[in-house]
């Protein structure tokens, strides 16, 4: 048992064990708080355990005295397995509940978790996280872990690997999700559109709309920097006709759809009030609107607000509904953003793809748009050739994608992409302009995950990145980003 003890002391299980050091300082928080990610194959041992000796462990994170980690897990082992999770307590503490130990002086408090699955995904928080089996036969499991570490661990150790390598590839769990968006009715030219509201440059607006339709509208203050002529008009009535209206009244009048060279999915809000003594009616363009006004009939009022209106359907089309479901997560961009359109419930299901904010945070988003229209058409989404405009604007943020290195769940079929902003910054903007990351020795490459990566792997002359210019045109998506767990 001394033995064991000394192995456990220095965290290794094995002579040849492999020791990684997943923890970057860019993530610190006051230096206590990391962030850990990494996918890995991995072969079992003896379980160490008092109790334990003829039953299998694979330690994925190990024991740390003051550390606490917490993230998800996917794994897919070779046989059925259970989690284990490791909870830091005193002999005081045990009071019957089953424990885990050594030495019989270090004791920690034992979960486990018996689905009698050979794959699963799993949140968790502990001391220690392990896959194993109550055999004394050995297994391998290949893991990936995103999470967080709590304290000042000297080091993570993992047990030995043995991968062929082919060729490197990454694939988070949950990468892609199907996510269900309420929709509103509209009105253009006498016509119905079904649409979509993501972001709000205001927050009292994001808020109400949030009330209203149940699911949250992100607040995006960069939007409010959109140039004029890279905005459509979205009529919205304060009074009037009852009816499905932000206000509560008539259905919301747009001035463009994306049948049109101007459309945008970005909508200036203009709020229309009826005077008093008039006969209030359903308008049913932008035009009849212009010339009530003209009229007298009604006020105007440009609130200089801007939200993001993303149509699903217009008179002449709709977005595509993709045909490969369902949606796993090695679900490509290509052939359409939405799995369903549901115009009984007002609800379209979208793919939310899976990525990182600039701090190394996970984010979906989902795409509604682009231009030019070459990716636009590879994705199934409406082309916007108005949102060039905003390529040198304020109003859009970039995110960088990668067009070689290692293979994955990006749109390009490498790693995922990374954010300059993430939801809750006062920089986050649903209008992306897109930067393209090549390392310069594909056999050089590494997973990335926050911007502070980039710049170092940049500094070091080991990628370049540029913008992207396909079709040789400047290249913005709409990607708003969402909460897809609401």
């Amino acid at each position: 048992m001394n033995k064991y003890l000394i192995i456990f002391i220095v965290g290794i299980f094995v002579t040849g064990i492999l020791s990684i050091s997943l923890v970057s300082d860019q993530f610190a928080d006051a230096n206590s708080r990391k962030k850990i990610h990494f996918t890995q194959t991995i072969s079992s041992s003896q379980d160490p355990g008092q109790g334990h000796e003829n039953h299998q462990i694979l330690f994925i994170l190990s024991p740390s005295e003051g550390t606490i980690y917490d993230g998800s897990l996917n794994f897919a082992a070779s046989q059925p397995v259970q989690i284990v999770v490791l909870h830091e307590i005193n002999e005081n503490d045990v009071k019957g509940q089953p424990t885990w130990t050594i030495d019989g002086k270090k004791i920690y408090g034992f979960s486990l978790i018996d689905k009698g699955t050979q794959s699963d995904s799993f949140e968790f928080t502990g001391a220690a996280l392990a896959l194993h089996t109550d055999n004394s036969q050995e297994f391998t499991a290949t893991i990936s872990i995103d999470g967080w570490i709590r304290g000042q661990p000297t080091e993570i150790i993992m047990q030995p690997l043995e991968v062929e390598k082919k060729e490197s590839s990454f694939i988070l769990s949950k990468t892609n999700i199907p996510v269900q968006i309420p929709m509103h009715k509209g009105i253009f030219n006498s016509n119905s559109t079904f649409y979509i509201i993501t972001d709000s440059s205001d927050k009292d607006l994001a808020e109400k709309i949030t009330e209203k339709q149940g699911w949250k509208v992100e607040l995006a203050p960069p939007l409010s920097n959109t140039p004029e002529t890279a905005l459509q008009k979205i009529f919205v009535f304060t009074n009037g006709v009852a009816g499905d209206g932000i206000y509560g009244y008539q259905p919301n009048v747009f001035s463009s759809t994306p049948s049109q060279l101007e459309y945008s999915p970005l909508s200036s809000v203009v709020e229309v009030e009826w005077k008093k003594g008039q006969n209030k009616t359903i308008f049913e363009s932008a035009e009849e609107i212009l010339k009530a006004k003209e009229g007298g009939r009604i006020n105007f009022k440009e609130t200089g607000i801007v939200i993001n209106t993303p149509q699903i359907i217009w008179p002449e089309g709709q977005m595509t509904i993709r045909d490969d479901q369902p949606i796993t997560d090695n679900s490509s961009y290509i052939g359409g953003q939405i799995t369903e359109i549901n115009e009984e419930e007002m609800s379209v299901t979208f793919i939310a793809h899976r990525g990182w904010g600039p701090d190394g945070r996970t984010i979906y988003y989902i795409v509604t748009d682009a231009t030019p229209s070459g990716p636009a058409e590879m994705m199934g989404v409406p082309h916007t050739p108005i949102n060039s405009e905003l390529i040198t604007s304020s109003a859009a943020v970039d995110l960088f994608q990668f067009q070689n290195g290692i293979k994955g769940t990006g749109p390009m079929g490498f790693q995922p992409g990374i954010a300059s902003a993430a939801l809750g910054d006062e920089t986050y903007s649903p209008i992306w302009r897109i930067y393209n990351i090549e390392w310069n020795n594909p056999q050089n490459a590494k997973i990335l995950e926050t911007r502070f990566d980039i710049d170092s792997a940049s500094d070091e002359d080991l990628l370049t990145v540029s913008i992207a210019r396909p079709m040789n045109s400047d290249h913005l998506v709409n990607c708003p980003f969402i909460d897809p767990f609401q």
